[in-house]
């Protein structure tokens, strides 16, 4: 059972649809890690060096402008991660099933 099992492995991985996948799945979620690395560490680096330009007042009340770039970081963390979510079910998934039903 177990060498079955590792014969369909091998065959799955050396199928050319399968490394296109991977391929695919790779490029996207390390184009949007470093999007959301470059979005976070892009505000910590305004907290530190610019600290008195994130403490200003908006429209001259109590919320700063910090306060807003903050709730952004947060918004972008779940647009981004919407945007893998929905394209790995829509698309990732799709050919994955395919390439287990073509390996069956």
């Amino acid at each position: 059972m177990a060498a079955a099992n590792s014969a369909a492995i091998e065959q799955i991985k050396s199928d050319p649809d399968f490394q296109r996948l991977v391929r695919a799945r790779t490029r996207f979620s390390t184009v949007l890690t470093v999007l959301i690395l470059a979005i976070y560490f892009g505000f910590i680096l305004l907290i530190a060096f610019a600290p008195q330009w994130l403490g200003q007042s908006l429209a001259g009340g109590v919320t700063t402008i910090g306060i807003p770039l903050g709730v952004g970081v947060i918004v972008a963390a779940f647009v981004l991660t919407g945007l893998y979510v929905r394209r790995a079910n829509s698309e990732f998934d799709v050919l994955t099933q395919q390439l287990l039903e073509r390996h069956k």
